[in-house]
């Protein structure tokens, strides 16, 4: 009978140790956050080259601004730190648009170089999916990515 409980008792404990290992924390994206040097030649840029609509800075605080991506999902611009950021290509976000050919004439017409992924001036990537890319930096000289991912 001793065997018994002690068996039962391991086994209890065995079921609390992996109910642990299936807890879902149900993360979604929420925003990204980019350190700017200059706030408003950045927004310029995000409202007039990317077309993101300014939203409510819910913060309040000065030198903070909000920019919606769609879907819930924002893009925050923070000139208050004044710590340099270290970027490279391979630290980017990335949008997709359903009208890629238009967003290069836009590119071209605002005078912003592009690249493919390998750094060829002007040039569209094509991944093995068909799916197009072009690379671009802002004015604080974070990497964007814009892609035809869901265009027909």
């Amino acid at each position: 009978m001793r065997k018994i409980s002690l068996l039962l008792i391991a086994l209890s404990f065995t079921c609390l140790v992996n109910g642990q290992d299936t807890i879902s924390l149900n993360f979604t994206f929420n925003h990204l956050a980019l350190s700017v040097k200059e706030i408003d030649s950045s927004a310029v840029f995000y409202k007039n080259v990317m077309n993101l609509p300014e939203i409510t800075n819910r913060t309040k605080t000065e030198g903070i601004r909000w920019f919606s991506l769609g879907e819930g999902k924002e893009l925050h611009l923070i000139s208050i730190v004044k710590e340099n950021v270290t970027v490279n290509k391979a630290v980017h976000f990335a949008l997709t648009t359903t009208d890629f050919d238009n967003f290069l004439k836009k590119l071209e017409q605002e005078k912003i170089s592009y690249s493919d992924w390998p750094g060829t001036p002007g040039k569209i990537n094509i991944r093995p999916d068909g799916i197009k890319q072009v690379f671009f930096q802002d004015p604080n000289g974070y990497w964007i990515e814009v892609n035809s991912v869901g265009q027909k």
